[in-house]
């Protein structure tokens, strides 16, 4: 049990303070899962098996979509700047993040994030619009893509650890989750009032190479397949100090996703001996704080570094809106049910 706390340990902090480690999570957490799973007498054929099964189907998907997203880059940007001209300014970023929210569980987080950072190459708009409108979308995709395992690493984790099926997850959170994507879409609308300027964000390349494509695809394979090893690892630690805590102090305890990558969470948390609301807690409280911060989940890192967001800037406006939708979702979630 010391060996999991120690390798716990590290795997939270190490890629928040080491950027050797930041740069290479996937190495890193692929380590510490075989590390876990031995420690803990997890490591066995069966596991091997299922770390090498599981990370296919995000992968492919990931691979398909970084392609055709290449491939159909140049109508891509003819049909947002037509849809620009349709539409006022408001509603098109409205309609979009709303699209890519739900997209996202289909095409993955990565890829519409991507497009994200696309959109937004195409429409130089002002700074301040451009960062609250990349903050609300980052907050919508992350929530969309968690309702399919092929939409984001934790996701994929999260029916890993439990054997569920493929729509699991959207009939265990989606009552919560496409509401919240249709609310920061509207927040959107509300919140985000682009002024022509050129003081805007700028992407740091046009178009992907297939290179780029293929090693991003390789990587989400390593990360799923080291996040395999690592949940099933934890899982002494999760049924020794995790299932006894109250499902509103999981819900809390879960805003550190703000700071750490969400799925390593997941796979840190979710066990097949929690019931459905306490997965739900822990799910919700993931992927809402996940938004918060740029660390906390793929594409606000992905978005943030081809716009050259600082930490600042996002923190200015993600954090207040992320403790809002906290504090909503948790009155929902234990008094309103």
């Amino acid at each position: 049990m010391i060996g999991l706390v120690i390798i716990l340990i590290l795997v939270l902090f190490l890629p928040f303070s080491v950027k050797k480690v930041e740069h290479n999570l996937e190495i890193f957490l692929f380590i510490m899962g075989i590390a876990a799973a031995t420690i803990s007498g997890m490591m066995n054929l069966h596991l091997i098996e299922k770390a090498l099964i599981d990370p296919i189907n995000i992968t492919l998907a990931v691979l398909i979509a970084g392609l055709v997203c290449k491939w159909g880059q140049v109508q891509l940007e003819k049909s947002i700047l037509w849809l620009s001209r349709v539409l006022t300014p408001r509603i098109f970023f409205g309609l979009t993040v709303i699209i890519l929210g739900l997209a996202s569980s289909i095409i993955t987080a990565i890829i519409a994030a991507i497009v994200l950072v696309i959109i937004i190459n195409v429409l130089p708009l002002d700074r301040k619009a451009e960062i609250r409108f990349t903050v609300l979308a980052c907050f919508s995709i992350g929530l969309g893509a968690a309702l399919t395992p092929i939409g984001e690493p934790l996701a994929t984790i999260t029916i890993s650890k439990l054997n569920a099926d493929f729509f699991y997850l959207l009939k265990l959170i989606g009552p919560e989750v496409i509401p919240a994507v249709v609310l920061f879409g509207i927040l959107t609308w509300f919140l985000v009032k682009p002024q022509e300027s050129q003081d805007s964000l700028e992407s740091q390349q046009k178009s992907e190479s297939y290179k780029e494509i293929l090693i991003r695809s390789a990587k989400i394979y390593l990360f799923v397949m080291g996040l395999t090893f690592l949940g099933h690892g934890f899982e002494p630690l999760i049924n020794e100090y995790i299932l006894g805590l109250h499902p509103m102090l999981l819900y809390w305890i879960n805003m550190i996703s703000a700071i750490l990558d969400n799925a390593t969470l997941a796979a840190a948390e979710i066990s097949p001996a929690m019931d459905q609301e306490t997965i739900r807690a822990v799910l919700m409280g993931l992927i809402i704080s996940g938004g918060m911060l740029i660390p906390g989940n793929i594409p606000n890192i992905i978005a943030a570094g081809k716009l050259n967001i600082t930490s600042k800037e996002w923190a200015r406006f993600g954090v207040p809106v992320g403790l809002i939708t906290m504090a909503v979702y948790f009155v929902i979630l234990f008094f309103i049910y």
